[in-house]
């Protein structure tokens, strides 16, 4: 079969359902089910923590116990039987409970297909990550679109609809034939090998963790509090979602051209890359509350989200042995895109109800430090490769 195809395909899948959940998810809450802006913010930020728990211990656990499309079966249905829990929720007890209950099954989806990648891309049958994942951007950017309309025309209360349908046709999509790599067991030897603090003996593992972590962390007041900052600064309702999208865009652009653009170059410049963009992408926003820079602030998506993740994959591609595929996609996944984010977003619930701008400037408590570790890493990289040239030598 077209393993690139076949992986492109479940990437626009999942990430069709993402573009619902992400940006709309916390404004549907407040919209349709009458909660105050903290209540969403609570109940997202506990949701990331059992999120992180589930993606940290739960899916690197079951990876070694099931196969890769075993897990990606069972997930999708559990996310869809958790997302009909929301139709008869009324209160914040409910909402939190059915909240709580979803983090468990559908974010791990995100590291699952990314394991899959790193599992085909090690395996030399999926020839382009990037190409593979920008499918995924788009996927994300088409749900974006669709859902504006939808929403311009009868209300938030589409979102929950059009989750319910995008999630259906990822069930469906999961019973098709995929790889055979992805069908097979893992070993139990394999399992023992590892072991989540083996992977810190990966050099410089640790230290890249730290680097995504915080450079991930830096989008917490822009996935819960982008949707209500552009209503605030007075964006047209039927635009917002065409202005949510510019970042997609950004990011669909870098993916397509990445191992063709930046295949040469090192994590660690990549990372410092994410970094700097990182930073100025928040001060723009911070600097300029309108919704022209905050458009042109949107394009930087491509370094702050994009390059990062890229640079991680590239990193664990390289670096991590198969058999600790899954457990360094956990972590990071569980990490990066789960606690670190819980915590910023409370930061940035408490500097939204200050000032709304204050949300965002105050993420570069994340991206300067993490531009500075992204410079040692990459002096401490270049040091040891001029020491493996000069011994071969």
């Amino acid at each position: 079969m077209n393993t690139q195809r076949w992986m492109s395909r479940q990437f626009f899948s999942f990430y069709l359902t993402w573009g619902v959940f992400l940006p709309y998810w916390t404004g549907w809450m407040i919209h349709t089910k009458g909660i105050t802006i903290s209540q969403a913010s609570l109940i997202m930020s506990l949701g990331l923590v059992v999120r992180g728990l589930s993606t940290l211990f739960a899916f690197p656990y079951l990876s070694v116990k099931f196969s890769s499309r075993t897990l990606l079966k069972a997930m999708t249905l559990g996310t869809l039987i958790a997302i009909l829990g929301y139709i008869p929720t009324a209160t914040f007890t409910s909402l939190l409970m059915i909240t709580l209950l979803l983090h468990i099954v559908y974010p791990t989806l995100m590291p699952a297909l990314d394991s899959a990648a790193g599992v085909l891309a090690q395996s030399k049958q999926l020839r382009d990550y990037g190409k593979s994942r920008s499918w995924g951007s788009i996927g994300f950017v088409v749900a974006g679109m669709i859902l504006t309309v939808f929403t311009g025309k009868f209300g938030d209360e589409v979102i929950l609809w059009a989750l319910l349908i995008g999630t259906s046709v990822f069930v469906l999509l999961g019973f098709m034939p995929a790889p055979a790599v992805l069908s097979e067991k893992p070993q139990t030897e394999q399992a023992k090998k590892g072991g989540m603090l083996r992977l810190f003996r990966v050099k410089y593992f640790g230290l890249v963790l730290v680097i995504v972590i915080l450079l991930q962390a830096a989008h917490a007041s822009y996935y819960s509090y982008g949707y209500i900052f552009l209503q605030d600064i007075h964006a047209p309702q039927y635009l917002i979602g065409v202005i949510l999208n510019i970042a997609v865009i950004a990011e669909i652009i870098f993916f397509s051209i990445a191992d063709r653009a930046f295949g040469k170059f090192s994590a660690g410049s990549l990372l410092t890359l994410a970094a700097l963009g990182s930073t100025v992408r928040w001060i723009l926003v911070f600097a300029f509350p309108n919704v022209v820079m905050f458009c042109i602030a949107q394009t930087l998506h491509a370094c702050s989200f994009a390059t990062a993740h890229y640079a991680f994959m590239k990193y664990l591609i390289k670096n991590v042995p198969h058999e600790q595929v899954s457990m360094a996609q956990g972590m990071y996944s569980a990490l990066a895109l789960s606690w670190s984010t819980a915590v910023f977003t409370i930061f940035g619930g408490y500097l939204y109800a200050i000032e709304p701008q204050y949300a965002f400037i105050g993420m570069i408590t994340c991206t300067i430090p993490a531009m500075l570790l992204a410079l040692v890493y990459q002096k401490m990289a270049n040091q040891k490769e001029a020491r493996i040239k000069r011994s071969a030598s």
